[in-house]
């Protein structure tokens, strides 16, 4: 299975991208789209929808994993996030990809083991469970990847509770 983990945002949208096949992971790519401080506002979300329609074309993924929204303070930034994900959602449908959301406390305990973990630890787990050398910057891609492992970890209950619910 090839799954698109996305780290939501209007200035920075991480990505990463991984094969998951009997249980490991490979990774593909990763990175992040970037968009200028001062660009407006409605080009900022094309370049976002841009990237994410020329990253699902090339990779042809089954799923993308996308962190639930969760603000507690700044709303203005929240609205603008959101916006964001709704055009990185809007790429998804078109390219006919399936989303699964995750919540912060599920993406820590799915590649941590513990949903209480620091951001540092689930950076540092992230790195260690794809073999690579550095934690990948800006933290962004590496929030990606993580989700994208937390999708890998838990696309088996998905799939065998669609199971069950076929036979019910």
């Amino acid at each position: 299975m090839i799954i698109i983990g996305i780290d939501p945002g209007y200035a920075i949208v991480g990505y990463g991208v991984l094969s998951y096949r009997n249980s490991k992971f490979t990774t593909l790519e990763y990175g992040a789209i970037t968009t200028p401080a001062g660009m407006p506002f409605e080009r900022r979300l094309e370049v976002i929808y841009d990237g994410m329609q020329e990253l699902l074309q090339r990779h042809q993924p089954e799923a993308l994993s996308i962190e639930q929204l969760f603000f507690t303070t700044n709303q203005k930034t929240a609205i603008a996030v959101a916006e964001a994900r709704g055009v990185i959602l809007l790429a998804a449908q078109k390219a006919g990809v399936e989303v699964f959301e995750y919540t912060p406390l599920q993406v820590k305990q799915a590649v941590v083991g513990y949903g209480k973990a620091i951001k540092q630890q689930v950076m540092e787990m992230t790195r260690i469970l794809l073999g690579l050398e550095k934690v990948p910057k800006p933290d962004d891609t590496a929030d990606a990847l993580a989700i994208a492992i937390c999708h890998g970890h838990s696309s088996g209950a998905i799939q065998r509770k669609r199971l069950l619910e076929q036979y019910k």
